[in-house]
């Protein structure tokens, strides 16, 4: 099919953009208002299917996480947390992960975008889905992790599965991913591939070499471990190289690809020298297997690089090339000037390049020994299709009031950075 004629989904929600972690915290969800924001600014939304997520319900959280777990996010608020200090600890919340206003429902928010877009890709309504909002791959069942309180990749990938056999999840973010990996380490029918900075420390700490699976899940978890520096040229061969590999030998019925941009060069928390280019590179390439694909975000702590990468990257699933110069437009055109408004990542110096060749060409060599192990893409049984998230009906889909905005800051609008197609499909 080709790439202008796919039908790609684009979901936001302006509440998701305006919660607020913490002071000092890296984590700005501002930033996703500011992707938003460029995304209309370029018109690329005159090309999507534009829809405010739905908030998942608990009952579809507790699916991976724990119950005891998800009731506390429901609950708990900045003027309790004090009195429940040990569940507070229990469940990893504090200072990575603070409790903060609205907390549940961004994480229902941001859930629900990526469980809405696995099942328009489920009902072939979708080829493309992309939520920028989601990606938070750090999530564990029963516990908060960088960042990270409800894993709505495992919950996406848990909707995929209801239909498809075999769904790989691929994660270009600088932290490894290790919620996701350690929620289908045991299984063949998700394969995780993760590249990622490993060692000196470095968050999670996860993802070596060696990491492979266990039992039934053995070669299925596929780590790629580099050092500082990377490149553009350095990772996209690795990545290009070890892909077509995945591809050919697991056969996937859908992707999910996890973008963080935090391994862009000039991020707060990341150490590579990856420029736009190279990032979206890897995001081309997946496309060009036309395979029904999950695009979420992740990782990013520029706001302004972060906002310049996904834009680009919605651009590139759209099969758009955007004017280097960004268009000016209200609110957020001013965080450009630090790259002189030009769609670019200014970096002052790149970091130096610990990758050596030799390193790389045994990580290569071990990973396409490892993908070799594996035979056959693995099969399942034919069974009943499990209950999935609400879809309207075809009928109902017609009386779903539209609520287009007509031209970019339109002041008639009740909040004029949206722009939605639909409330809900």
């Amino acid at each position: 099919m080709p790439s202008s004629k796919r039908r790609i989904s684009y979901y936001y929600d302006s509440d998701v953009g305006t919660s607020y972690y913490a002071p000092n915290h890296p984590m700005k969800p501002h930033r996703l208002s500011m992707t938003h924001s460029l995304v209309l600014s370029y018109r690329l939304h005159e090309s999507l299917e534009v829809f405010r997520p739905r908030k998942s319900s608990a009952s579809e959280l507790t699916q991976f996480h724990a119950e005891d777990y998800v009731n506390f996010l429901s609950k708990i608020t900045p003027n309790t947390q004090h009195e429940h200090l040990q569940q507070m600890q229990k469940f990893n919340l504090g200072e990575d992960c603070p409790i903060f206003d609205g907390l549940f429902d961004f994480c229902k928010i941001y859930t629900g975008g990526s469980i809405d877009g696995a099942v328009r890709i489920n009902h072939g309504i979708s080829d493309i889905a992309i939520n920028w909002s989601g990606g938070l791959h750090h999530a564990k069942k029963s516990e908060a992790s960088g960042f990270c309180y409800i894993n709505d990749i495992v919950l996406a990938t848990l909707e995929l599965l209801k239909y498809h056999a075999r769904v790989v999840y691929i994660d270009i973010d600088i932290h490894h991913g290790d919620g996701v990996e350690e929620a289908f380490y045991l299984t063949d029918r998700v394969m995780t591939v993760s590249f990622h900075k490993f060692g000196d420390l470095f968050f999670p700490g996860t993802g070596d070499i060696g990491d492979i699976g266990l039992n039934d899940g053995k070669y299925y978890s596929v780590n790629v471990p580099l050092h500082d520096g990377m490149d553009d040229h350095n990772f996209v061969d690795i990545f290009n190289t070890t892909m077509q590999k995945v591809m050919e030998m697991y056969q996937p019925g859908a992707i999910i690809l996890q973008c963080g941009a935090d391994s862009l060069a000039a991020d707060r928390l990341g150490c590579f020298n990856l420029t736009l280019e190279g990032h979206a590179s890897c995001v081309a390439f997946m496309k060009s297997f036309n395979v029904p694909l999950l695009v979420l975000g992740g990782g990013g702590y520029i706001k302004s690089n972060v906002a310049r990468c996904w834009a680009n990257e919605t651009a590139t699933l759209l099969g758009k090339i955007l004017d280097e110069n960004i268009p000016e437009h209200e609110f957020y055109y001013e965080y450009y000037s630090d790259a002189s408004y030009k769609l670019k990542v200014q970096q002052k110096s790149p970091i130096e390049n610990l990758n050596s060749r030799t390193y790389l060409q045994d990580i290569k060599r071990c990973v396409l020994e490892n993908l070799s192990q594996l035979r056959i893409a693995p099969s399942v049984q034919m069974q009943e299709i499990p209950p999935e998230a609400y879809l309207p009906e075809l009928d109902e889909l017609e009386l779903i009031v539209e609520e287009k905005v007509s031209g970019i800051g339109n002041k008639s609008s009740e909040n004029p950075i949206e722009f939605y197609d639909k409330e809900r499909y």
